[in-house]
């Protein structure tokens, strides 16, 4: 009866040991752009609009591959919130946020035509067997876009990709993820501007 429970307490805290194992290969790195899209007043369609994000969202943490066997996580919306944000100003005169494209008193006390509400995917990537730093990186961000009244108008996505090989992240390990945020934040910009929908 002693062995039984010696062996079952050794399993449970053997499992306990691989967790925190595991968990400590999650290294964390921000995905927030290192630069995101000039705003030019002559070029802004004269709208306002709001995107949607809840507290929710920005506290959702992911984790995905990195080198060496190792994963790395961050905040997918918090961090991109300002590619998002800095896209729509980058093409709208006025940007404003809510918390759900839902909340119609909500949408309708911010004066917003449009409420853009973004749903992100990631990826990333390392060949190296001995750094954890991703050397490649994928944003996507796609946008469900709605009226005043919560009717869906259309929908726009953008994907963006970064690179960075050892020699330029050994300072920045989030290199690559900040240079897919930039890309996205543009790709997004140019996707709201192309679409005759969102004029």
């Amino acid at each position: 009866m002693k062995y039984t429970s010696f062996v079952r307490c050794a399993r449970v805290a053997a499992g306990a040991v691989l967790v925190a194992l595991l968990s400590a290969c999650a290294h964390p790195i921000s995905v927030t752009p290192a630069k995101t899209p000039e705003r030019i007043e002559a070029q802004l369609i004269p709208k306002k609009v709001a995107y949607a994000m809840t507290d929710a969202e920005r506290g959702k943490e992911v984790v995905t591959p990195g080198g060496g066997g190792d994963k790395v996580s961050y905040y997918p919306y918090r961090d991109l919130e300002k590619a998002i944000r800095d896209a729509l100003r980058a093409a709208y005169q006025d940007v404003v946020v809510v918390r759900s494209a839902k909340d119609a008193t909500a949408v309708r006390e911010s004066g917003a035509v449009l409420v853009f509400t973004p749903e992100i995917k990631t990826t990333s990537s390392s060949p190296s067997p001995f750094t954890w730093p991703p050397t490649r990186f994928s944003s996507e961000i796609i946008c469900i876009v709605t009226d005043a009244g919560g009717q869906e108008v259309t929908r726009v996505s953008a994907t963006g990709n970064g690179a960075a090989e050892f020699d330029e992240f050994k300072s920045n390990f989030s290199l690559a993820s900040q240079r897919a945020g930039t890309d996205v934040a543009t790709q997004l910009r140019d996707a709201i501007r192309s679409n005759d929908k969102l004029r």
